[in-house]
């Protein structure tokens, strides 16, 4: 995770108005230390009471306006990521170390346990890959003092190039020992060895899961303690639990807003909400990792905006369409699409020609009180609406608010994809339904 980033994220916190709680919570209540319970894990915003990933308060950033633009800007790196995911033509087989990957918004982080004895982490969740990795012992230049010490886990064991998962990571290299290999990451190069070990996730152990131990990193892109990946690639987490979770899972994620930052990730079919609606999953399969959905239309207020089927259409060749992202922070659409949703929202909002303002790339903003219209997004099957504080942001004072989406860039593939993005996914229970091929969507409160 980037360093600099680390500030802005708890700036978010205060550009959406929220203050510190008053009291604290006695250590035998807190929910940094309650245990997690079954298959279900607390999730954590890296900006938390929870998280050890904060600045002191001199790294913070000075004013809101600050933290939007450089917030904004790691969102574009991430939108950036994705579109080259969703557009490259190579066959996809190794998630764990695929190429040029920005991740640098780690937003939201889960406790794993990895080893025998259990060695904790807290470790960045992402549904847009299927990394497995943490920091290693002896690992040179590796951002954080939390590392995974192998020789004092008897359950560890490294994959040689002889074991079928070397042939899933890119330019593999043997030693005597193990199967090495090297990816970038954001800004940062790693150097990895490939491995197995016990890691339990709640209550549930997983024995044999494969990771990379990092010994070498630079740069300052990496998630300090790891990332655990919840793609659909042959190495995420999806695919090596398979018999135990069913491929599926469901995350609730918590607000901004929420005082102890604390919402779920439920792995497996067992208590899955019931009463939920669904969309059908589409598979791109030049990236079969990403979550698309096939996004019909949006409405503001009870009008349908005009939006030309084009901007919303499924296309795996140009890795056009729509995807459920959890690593990006506010949701970017087509040009079109956001045209439309932004004009028919003004028009809502400031029908006496309200003054507009821009911030960085959020182009409608106000500097008076508004009473918004609902936007919902239309799914095949599955509407989804939006309360005010899932598409609007807040500054301190409360002298500024903004509309909290953008247009996509309109250059090349990264002009194509739509992004569903966390801020729009909070106080939501998320389902992926892999064998069933739908992604559900229901209200709930996170925390």
């Amino acid at each position: 995770m980037s360093t600099s980033l680390l500030p802005l994220l708890l700036s978010l916190l205060s550009l959406l108005s929220l203050s510190p709680p008053s009291h604290s919570l006695a250590p035998s209540s807190s929910p940094c230390t309650a245990p997690d319970h079954s298959s279900t894990l607390q999730v954590f915003h890296v900006s938390s009471p929870c998280s050890p990933f904060k600045p002191p308060p001199q790294q913070q950033p000075t004013s809101w306006q600050d933290s939007i633009l450089q917030i904004q800007s790691q969102d574009q790196d991430r939108l950036q990521y994705l579109s080259s995911l969703a557009a490259t033509g190579k066959k996809t087989v190794v998630p764990i170390a695929s190429g040029r990957q920005i991740l640098q918004s780690a937003t939201y982080v889960v406790r794993a346990k990895i080893g025998t004895p259990a060695q904790t982490f807290l470790m960045a969740v992402d549904t847009s890959n299927d990394a497995a990795w943490v920091p290693c012992s002896g690992c040179v230049g590796c951002p954080s003092s939390t590392l995974f010490s192998s020789d004092k886990s008897t359950s560890y064991k490294p994959l040689g190039c002889n074991d079928a998962q070397c042939k899933q990571v890119p330019n593999p290299t043997c030693t005597a020992t193990a199967c090495s290999f090297n990816m970038t990451y954001g800004g940062s190069t790693v150097a990895a060895d490939l491995s197995q070990d016990t890691i339990t996730l709640a209550t549930d152990a997983v024995p044999g899961y494969t990771f990379g131990c990092i010994q070498k990193a630079t740069g300052n892109s990496v998630p300090p303690q790891g990332l655990l990946g919840l793609g659909r690639g042959p190495l995420s987490l999806l695919s090596q639990t398979q018999s135990l979770y069913q491929s599926t899972f469901s995350y609730c994620l918590p607000s901004f807003k929420s005082a102890n930052f604390s919402g779920s990730l439920r792995l497996g079919p067992k208590g899955q909400p019931i009463r939920i609606k669904y969309t059908q999953l589409l598979r791109n399969p030049r990236r079969s990792s990403l979550y698309y959905v096939n996004m019909i239309g949006v409405r503001v207020g009870r009008k349908i905006v005009d939006i030309p089927p084009s901007a919303l259409a499924f296309n795996p060749t140009t890795g056009a369409g729509t995807i459920f992202d959890s690593g990006t922070v506010f949701s970017r659409l087509v040009q079109p699409v956001y045209t439309a949703i932004r004009d028919e929202f003004r028009r809502r909002v400031a029908p006496k020609n309200l003054p507009v303002s821009s911030l960085g790339g959020f182009d409608t903003c106000y500097n008076v009180a508004i009473v918004p219209p609902t936007i919902t997004l239309m799914f095949t099957g599955m509407n989804v609406t939006l309360p005010a504080d899932n598409f609007l942001i807040h500054s301190t004072a409360g002298s500024t608010t903004c509309l909290a989406m953008a247009a996509s860039p309109s250059d090349g593939v990264n002009s194509v994809l739509n992004v569903i993005a966390n801020m729009q996914q909070q106080n939501h229970r998320v389902l992926f339904d892999v064998p069933n091929s739908r992604l559900g969507v229901s209200r709930e409160t996170c925390t």
